[in-house]
């Protein structure tokens, strides 16, 4: 055998094999529900909240936002939940960066929020539509200032030739709208809201009988909770 082709495989399949956690934590049942999913995703988001006080849970607003092209071309990153209500579930973004320019294409979009360390998962899909601009604009106020300029500087998702670019243009701004001073919301910025159409609550139990209840938008605006086989 070639010794380069040898050396080539970094990491054994049995490695990846035997790598698992498990999940011991109490389930979820039918009864325990909210009659809302929005309802259900504050408690949720609650106990995550507190877990990320005591240092178990990272960012607990952190999502997974998935997009597809109108090619069906898929496409993740993951973002920060800035709000969420009856309504849905709303993020912030450059109008001009991939994930926008895919949900103009094509409005269909799955959220995942994974909140490891409590064995849970919560995932949503529905559809996005833009906030309105005094929505924004009052979202964009309550940046750090420091924030408010790199919404300015960066071109999200187009090529930049350097590092240096990006910081160029960022001192350029600190020059302009020194510490203070208003810095106004970029044209090209703006939210998201998501209008979920299911929601899924995802539980971690022994064995990998998991438990997942999910909430179905119905034609009438109530909903209807399904579990699903793990």
């Amino acid at each position: 055998m070639d010794e380069s082709a040898a050396d080539s495989t970094a990491y054994p399949a049995a490695d990846l094999a035997a790598m698992r956690k498990h999940y011991r934590a109490e389930g979820l049942a039918e009864s325990d529900l909210a009659a809302h999913p929005m309802d259900q995703f504050a408690r949720w988001f609650k106990q995550a909240a507190q877990a990320a006080a005591q240092g178990m849970v990272y960012e607990p607003n952190a999502m997974v936002v998935s997009t597809a092209d109108a090619e069906g071309r898929p496409s993740s990153r993951t973002v920060l939940l800035k709000q969420y209500d009856e309504q849905g579930f709303v993020f912030y973004t450059n109008y001009d960066s991939r994930k926008a320019r895919e949900l103009a294409e094509n409005p269909y979009v799955s959220l995942l929020f994974p909140w490891h360390p409590l064995a849970r998962q919560v995932i949503v899909t529905g559809t996005a539509r833009r906030t309105g601009r005094d929505e924004t604009a009052a979202y964009f106020r309550t940046r750090p200032h420091g924030s408010q300029l790199g919404a300015w500087a960066s071109a999200q998702s187009s090529v930049i030739y350097s590092r240096a670019e990006l910081d160029a243009a960022y001192e350029e701004l600190s020059d302009r709208y020194p510490e203070g001073e208003q810095v106004p919301a970029p044209p090209n910025w703006g939210g998201f809201r998501i209008a979920a159409q299911t929601v899924e609550f995802w539980q971690g139990r022994e064995n990998r009988l998991h438990d997942r209840l999910r909430y179905v938008a119905e034609p009438d605006g109530s909903w209807r909770v399904e579990r699903l086989s793990p």
